[in-house]
């Protein structure tokens, strides 16, 4: 009896190839936000790509709320003696729902005063058994160390969850979701894409508003996949002192939402590292025949079309992105 061999890289390519799908439920479901409707301000809570996810989130949240969404270090509570969380929202996002860091510090920002709300993929995680309402993410099991349709269907979940709050945000969303049925994320420059990324020592991610935290979840992938050093910057920090490590050989990725507002910040960028002699690459959804998309679903269209370009650039590369040697699926943090 012959045992059928897994090559490297299959569970990551199984689980990228859905992530639009999830993305399409997660976003047009139904949510209650509870609490955090009135919130003042709302921090997000999170670690790693799920923190990428909250960074896009929070740009998305700010411009339809119009109050503060800005990161809160899980620490504070975890290690610390926490913060008043009073009239506050905290939203924590977890794919796992089982960092303790993570719930301890939910659990802490609730004791305080906030209106805590989860997203995660995880049943019954202990995130949200600490939560007041929890938004589930809906991806099914994901095997791979790298997150992939769980990172774009938190994405998906926090525009549900903002779309519970503002009506016509939640019919701008359905309007976004309608135009990526049947879309295919492979990108017309794939191959040229990842034979950048062959050659490239260095590497900077650039995006504005919501493509920035895309910006950070590549760069974070390319670190963890392809053990390549690669930084994400807002177009309009990266002009400072991060522009001097363009006098060294750099390849510049600049993730491209569509949306009319960031444009001249990208096209400064793109302009100043060109000529310095950089390798520049720029992508928007627009490549992939998809236009029309709110901040949000764009940044996540991003991430499905670099997941796998990064995944091709892994195996090129000769390494395994389901199992990368030094992580594990779900990270242990105080």
């Amino acid at each position: 009896m012959s045992i059928e061999t897994k090559t490297h890289g299959h569970l990551m390519a199984s689980e990228s190839a859905e992530a639009l799908d999830v993305f399409c439920r997660a976003a047009t479901q139904e949510v209650d936000a509870g609490g955090l409707a009135k919130a003042k301000v709302i921090f997000t809570i999170a670690r790693g790509s799920s923190d990428a996810a909250a960074n896009i989130l929070s740009y998305e949240m700010m411009r339809e709320l119009s109050v503060p969404v800005t990161s809160l270090p899980p620490s504070v509570f975890s290690l610390g003696k926490g913060v008043s969380m009073d009239g506050f929202g905290a939203l924590v996002i977890s794919q796992s729902g089982a960092s303790d860091d993570l719930v301890r510090a939910a659990k802490g920002a609730r004791a305080n005063g906030a209106s805590v709300v989860a997203i995660t993929n995880q049943p019954d995680s202990a995130v949200e058994a600490v939560s007041e309402i929890t938004v589930p993410i809906g991806a099914g099991p994901e095997l791979a160390v790298p997150a992939t349709k769980t990172v774009i269907g938190s994405v998906a979940a926090g525009m549900a969850l903002l779309g519970g709050i503002v009506p016509d945000y939640a019919a701008r969303t359905a309007a976004s979701v309608a135009g990526l049925k049947d879309t295919s994320t492979t990108h017309p420059r794939a191959k040229a894409l990842q034979a950048a990324l062959l050659r490239a020592r260095n590497v900077y991610v650039i995006g504005r508003d919501t493509g920035h935290g895309a910006a950070i979840e590549v760069a974070l992938k390319l670190k963890e996949c392809c053990a390549l050093h690669a930084e994400a910057y807002s177009a309009s920090e990266v002009l400072h002192g991060p522009l001097q490590l363009a006098t060294n050989p750099l390849m510049v990725l600049i993730l491209d939402t569509g949306s009319d507002h960031i444009q001249d910040s990208l096209d400064q960028a793109e302009a100043r590292f060109k000529s310095v002699g950089c390798d520049v690459h720029r992508i928007s959804p627009a490549d992939i025949g998809v236009s029309d998309l709110i901040p949000a679903a764009a940044a996540a269209v991003l991430l499905g079309v670099m997941y796998p370009i990064i995944l091709n650039t892994a195996l090129a590369l000769g390494l395994d992105p389901d199992a990368p040697e030094t992580l594990t699926k779900v990270t242990q943090t105080t």
